[in-house]
């Protein structure tokens, strides 16, 4: 069962939605992106067990695979901040080759992460999540009818990280890349999905909330008319890994709360049915997205 929003949690996000409201993103340097196909269909929020896991989003499922069963799928929050700043960085610097910063604390900060050891620490999360990132094979499938069409990617051809605690602070033993494979990184490019990171950063407890943030901002970008999103069809994008729909649709709002705190411009109606999104405001605005992209 969903864990319901406590009024400090509630006091929190609002305090953190006004302070994002007075500053625009790109303004204060907070402008990031996302790549289409990991809005489209998302990570597993929970560890899952075998070599594949799928979401399905109409005529699109996006499968995640692992050739090697003792690294595991990657799933939760961390992988989605990393993908964030991959596609954020491959987009500004129009390189393949991505440097993770002057040393291992400082990359951490960016992705909002503390510096804590032990099993549950940070340090660790962000380890496991990255070897477990790095060594999937992304497969985007399209059918429509009578054609289909795929796409098989993995996500670096190289990375080079120093774990050592020693190299925690220290700039000359760092040196630690992304080189993100050619494919990846030209899908990552083409028309990404414009995010506020500040955003991210107060959402990023829960994946779920994440995922919601993102795909909402870039269902409103090309949206005429009112939809009805049906529960099932939510559930088949954002929470296979739910067993009941009742369940998922707890979680699911509960969440969207969350969202719409720190994205108090999106429209939309909890129904029974489903979901209504209506016509809004995309949480960055057209001219920023054009700026932020040259």
């Amino acid at each position: 069962m969903a864990k319901p929003i406590t009024p400090q949690t509630i006091d929190s996000l609002v305090n953190q939605a006004l302070a994002i409201e007075n500053e625009q993103a790109q303004e204060a340097g907070a402008l990031g992106f996302m790549a289409r196909a990991m809005v489209q269909a998302t990570l597993p929020h929970r560890a899952v067990k075998g070599t594949i896991f799928k979401r399905v989003n109409g005529d699109f499922t996006l499968s995640i695979g692992q050739a090697d069963p003792d690294i595991g799928l990657p799933f939760g929050v961390i992988p989605r901040l990393l993908l964030a700043w991959m596609t954020t960085e491959a987009v500004k610097t129009k390189s393949r080759e991505l440097e993770l910063g002057d040393n291992m604390s400082s990359f951490m900060r960016r992705l909002g992460l503390l510096r804590s050891g032990g099993v549950r620490g940070d340090i660790t999360r962000l380890k496991d999540q990255s070897y477990r990132l790095f060594s999937s094979v992304i497969t985007a499938t399209y059918t429509n009818g009578s054609e289909i069409a795929f796409h098989k990617r993995s996500v670096a051809d190289d990375a080079h990280f120093w774990w050592e605690k020693n190299t925690l602070n220290q700039t000359s033993l760092w040196k630690s890349t992304v080189t993100l494979s050619e494919h990846f990184f030209n899908e990552v490019i083409d028309r990404p999905v414009p995010i506020d990171m500040r955003a991210i950063e107060v959402l990023k407890q829960s994946s779920l909330a994440l995922d919601i943030y993102v795909w909402l901002t870039y269902r409103v970008s090309y949206m005429k008319l009112p939809t009805i999103v049906p529960w099932p069809s939510l559930a088949m994008q954002f929470g296979s890994d739910y067993a009941r729909l009742r369940d998922f649709k707890e979680a699911f709002t509960n969440e969207l709360k969350k969202v719409i705190l720190i994205y108090p411009d999106v429209r939309l109606d909890v129904l029974d049915e489903g979901l209504m999104i209506k016509p809004s405001l995309t949480h960055i605005s057209m001219a920023m997205r054009i700026d932020g992209v040259r």
